[in-house]
C-alpha cells in the first residue's frame, strides 16, 4: 500500500487560503463537487491529477504547491492545484475510514455492526459535504502528517542554518544574522490540535510553517521582498523557545545578543534631565523652551531605533500641548504615567534587559493578501479632533491590530457626528464596515505597536463583507470563554511600564452566556452590567462622551436582550482595583454585529441606578495615586505646604488597609522631596508612584 503524501494532508483549508485565497478555494470545493479530477500516485509519491477539460497537474514530491506544474500556466497557486490537494484529502479520509474499519473486524460480530455503520454514516455525510461546510471547517479534516505530528512532535527548531541560506539566499540571511546580533522578541506558537500550524509573532510580522518539516512551506505575512529575513528569525526563535519551555503551547522568548542595543541604551540618557525639570516647574509651570529640548532627546530616540520610548515621549508630549491648549484629552494621571514609564524603562535598559527599548522594532512593514474580522471601534477626541480607532482580529497571527483614523475639527466648526465618522474611508473601506464586517485586504502597512493602516491602491484591494457575528473561529487566544483563567493570565504579565507599546492588547472577544444587573451610575456617567461567560465573570463598564454620545444608550439596548440574543461582547480586559473589566467595542446580538460607539442616541438608558460601593483598600490607593500625580502637575516647587500635610495621612490610609511598604514609601518622598536635587528627586517620585501603580494593578 503505498504511503500517503503527509505534506498535501498537512495543508489545511487555512493554509490553502493563505498560499491562494479565499475565493480559489471557494471555486475548488464547488468545482470539485460536480467534477473532481481523476487522480494517480506513483511509488515516487507524485500526484498527478488529470481534469475533465484535459488540463494535468503533477504534485511532485519535495516541490511546493507553487512550484508544481498545471498546464493551465497560472504562474500562482491555482484552482487545479488547490483541487487536487482537496480530492487528494478526500480521500485520504475514505482510506482511513477503510483501513479503521477493516482493523476492527476482529473484535467482535458486535462490534462489526457498529463499526460498518458508523463508516458508512462517515462516508454519506462526507458525500453530502457543502461547499460552505468545506471552506467553514478549516483544518477539521485531519492529515497523517498532522497525526504524526500529535504522536511525535515536530518544530522548526530543527532547520539548519544551511536550509535558511539556501532558502532567502546570502543577503536576506545575513541581514538576519544582523537581526540576531541585536536582539529581538518574538512569540512562539506551537502546533496544536485546534490549531496544527506552528507560528511566531514578530515585530510587525508573523510567519507560519504550513508543513511540518517543509521550509519551503514557511509563509511571513509581509509583503513580498518587505522581510526577507523574517523566516530566520521564526527559526531562531523556536530554538531559543525549544531551550527554555519545550512543553509550553505559547511562549514570548528574547532572541539574540542584547549587547548590541548600547546606542539606544545611550540614547535612553538624555531623557532624565527634561524630566527632572519637567517635575521641578511643573506641567502647569513648564517653560517655553521645555518641548523643545525633549523634541531633541525625540529625535535622539528615533535615530537609536528606541521606539518604546519615543512612542512615550510623543505621548507625553501630546500631554503637555495638550495642557497649554486648555485641551479636554489632558489627563494628570495620565501624564504621571507616562513620566514613570519613561523612568522605568531607562532603569531596565541599563539592567541589559534591551528589549524594553523596541530596538528590535520595524518602524512599518508592508503586509500581503490578509483576511481580518472587526471587533468594533472607540471613538474619542475633544474640541479640536476626534480619533476613531477600529480593531481587527487578525486569526492567523493571533492578534488584534488597531486601525486609528484622526480627523481635525476647524476653529468654529461643529464636530462630526458618530454616524459621519462611521462613513468616513480609510483606504477605500468605510470606517463603520470595518468594525463590523470581515475584511480582506492586499494594502495593510503594519506598524511596531500593531497599529495598521489601509493605502489607495488600485492593484492592492480592500473588500469588506457584511458579518453575521460567527467569531467562533477566532482562535482561543483571541476568544475568551474562561474569564478566570484571563484574569489569571493577565497577574502573569510584566508591568505595563516595560511590556511592549502595542495597540489594542488587551482587546479580546469574550463568549456570552448571560448578562445582568445592568445599572447606571449617575455621578461618573457610566453604566456597568456583570458578563457571565461559560466560566468566570467579568464588569462590563463604559463611560459617556461627548464624542460618542449615543453609546451609552445604545449599550444599554444590546445589553438588555432586546436587539437580539447576546452572543459575544469584544473590548479590552483588564485588571482593576480587584475587579475584570470589559470596556466594550462591540456586541454581536442575533446575528449583526453592533457597535455602541457609532449609535444615535434613540435609546434611554436603565431607569435603575446605583452607587459603587466603597471599598477602603481602593479608595486609599486612588488618593495616594491622585496626590503624586499633583507633583509633576504642579511642580515640587510649586507645591503647597498642605500637600505634604495630606502626603502624610495617605500614608497613614495606607497602613491601615495593610498597604505597610506604599505607605513608607509615601512618606519617604514627602520627607526628601523639599531637599532632594532635580535627578534624585525624579527617581524618588517615580520609585513611589510606580509601586503604587502597579499595587493598583494586583489588588
Amino acid at each position: 500500500m503505498t504511503r500517503m503524501r503527509a505534506d498535501l494532508l498537512a495543508l489545511t483549508d487555512d493554509s490553502l487560503i493563505t498560499l491562494a485565497n479565499r475565493g480559489i478555494l471557494k471555486r475548488a470545493v464547488k468545482e470539485n463537487a460536480s467534477a473532481p479530477p481523476e487522480l494517480s500516485e506513483s511509488p515516487d509519491g507524485t500526484v498527478e491529477a488529470v481534469f475533465a477539460d484535459g488540463t494535468r497537474t503533477t504534485l511532485t514530491t519535495g516541490v511546493t504547491l507553487e512550484a508544481a506544474p498545471c498546464t493551465c500556466g497560472s504562474t500562482t497557486v491555482c484552482r487545479h492545484r488547490v483541487m487536487v490537494v482537496l480530492h487528494y484529502r478526500r480521500k485520504a479520509t475514505v482510506r482511513d475510514a477503510e483501513v479503521g474499519s477493516a482493523a476492527t473486524e476482529s473484535v467482535s460480530d458486535a462490534v462489526v455492526e457498529t463499526a460498518e455503520s458508523a463508516a458508512g454514516s462517515a462516508t454519506a455525510e462526507s458525500a453530502a459535504a457543502t461547499e460552505e461546510q468545506d471552506v467553514a471547517a478549516i483544518g477539521e479534516t485531519r492529515s497523517a502528517g498532522v497525526e504524526l505530528t500529535a504522536t511525535k512532535p515536530w518544530t522548526p527548531a530543527e532547520f539548519s542554518d544551511d536550509q535558511l541560506r539556501e532558502l532567502l539566499g546570502t543577503r536576506a540571511f545575513a541581514a538576519a544574522r544582523k537581526a540576531h546580533r541585536a536582539g529581538y522578541r518574538a512569540t512562539v506558537h506551537r502546533a496544536t490540535p485546534q490549531d496544527p500550524v506552528a507560528a511566531v509573532e514578530l515585530s510587525a510580522v508573523t510567519v507560519r510553517f504550513l508543513v511540518p518539516g517543509d521550509l519551503g512551506y514557511a509563509r511571513a505575512d509581509a509583503s513580498r521582498g518587505a522581510r526577507p529575513d523574517a523566516i530566520a528569525l521564526a527559526v531562531w526563535a523556536f530554538r531559543v523557545a525549544d531551550a527554555v519551555d519545550p512543553a509550553a503551547d505559547a511562549l514570548e522568548v528574547t532572541v539574540g545578543n542584547a549587547a548590541d542595543g548600547s546606542a539606544a541604551v545611550t540614547a535612553t540618557e538624555s531623557v532624565p534631565t527634561p524630566l527632572a525639570d519637567l517635575l521641578n516647574d511643573g506641567v502647569a509651570h513648564a517653560g517655553p523652551a521645555l518641548p523643545a529640548i525633549f523634541s531633541a532627546a525625540l529625535r535622539t530616540l528615533d535615530a537609536a531605533s528606541a521606539r518604546w520610548p519615543h512612542d512615550a515621549l510623543v505621548d507625553l508630549l501630546d500631554q503637555l500641548a495638550a495642557y497649554r491648549d486648555r485641551s479636554a484629552r489632558h489627563d494628570p494621571l495620565l501624564t504621571a504615567t507616562l513620566i514613570t514609564e519613561l523612568v522605568a524603562r531607562q532603569r531596565a535598559s541599563t539592567r541589559d534587559w534591551v528589549p524594553v527599548l523596541g530596538t528590535e522594532e520595524a518602524a512599518s512593514t508592508p503586509l500581503r493578501h490578509l483576511r481580518l474580522t472587526g471587533l468594533g471601534a472607540r471613538i474619542t477626541g475633544d474640541s479640536e479632533s476626534r480619533t476613531v480607532e477600529t480593531y481587527l482580529a487578525h486569526p492567523e497571527a493571533r492578534i488584534v491590530l488597531t486601525l486609528p483614523v484622526t480627523t481635525a475639527i476647524p476653529d468654529g466648526s461643529t464636530p462630526p457626528s458618530a454616524a459621519a465618522l462611521a462613513a468616513r474611508r480609510t483606504g477605500s473601506a468605510r470606517l463603520g464596515d470595518l468594525a463590523a464586517g470581515n475584511v480582506v485586504t492586499e494594502s495593510a502597512i503594519r506598524s511596531a505597536n500593531r497599529s495598521v493602516r489601509l493605502s489607495n491602491s488600485r492593484v492592492a484591494r480592500t473588500s469588506v463583507l457584511p458579518s453575521t457575528g460567527d467569531w467562533s473561529t477566532l482562535p482561543p487566544e483571541l476568544l475568551v470563554g474562561d474569564l478566570d483563567a484571563e484574569a489569571a493570565r493577565l497577574t502573569t504579565l510584566a508591568p505595563a511600564v516595560i511590556r511592549p507599546r502595542v495597540r489594542g492588547e488587551s482587546l479580546r472577544a469574550v463568549v456570552v452566556d448571560h448578562v445582568d444587573e445592568i445599572r447606571y451610575l449617575p455621578g461618573e456617567q457610566r453604566l456597568e452590567a456583570t458578563l457571565h461567560a461559560p466560566t468566570g465573570t467579568a464588569t462590563i463598564s463604559q463611560a459617556h462622551t461627548g464624542a460618542a454620545p449615543g453609546a451609552l444608550d445604545a449599550l444599554a439596548h444590546t445589553l438588555s436582550g432586546e436587539a437580539g440574543s447576546l452572543r459575544y461582547i469584544a473590548g479590552s480586559l483588564t485588571r482593576q482595583h480587584g475587579r475584570l473589566l470589559l470596556h466594550p467595542t462591540a456586541v454581536v446580538a442575533g446575528q449583526t454585529v453592533h457597535v455602541p460607539c457609532y449609535a444615535s442616541a434613540t435609546h434611554t438608558v436603565p431607569s435603575t441606578t446605583a452607587l459603587n460601593p466603597k471599598d477602603p483598600l481602593t479608595e486609599a490607593i486612588t488618593a495616594a495615586l491622585s496626590l503624586t500625580a499633583e507633583v509633576p502637575h504642579r511642580g515640587i516647587r510649586h507645591l503647597p505646604p498642605t500637600w505634604y500635610t495630606r502626603a502624610a495621612e495617605s500614608a497613614r490610609a495606607l497602613r491601615r488597609v495593610g498597604l505597610h511598604t506604599a505607605a513608607t514609601t509615601l512618606e519617604a518622598l514627602g520627607h526628601s522631596l523639599p531637599t532632594a536635587s532635580p535627578v534624585q528627586a525624579l527617581h524618588l517620585w517615580a520609585t513611589t508612584h510606580l509601586r503604587l501603580q502597579l499595587t493598583a494593578d494586583h489588588l
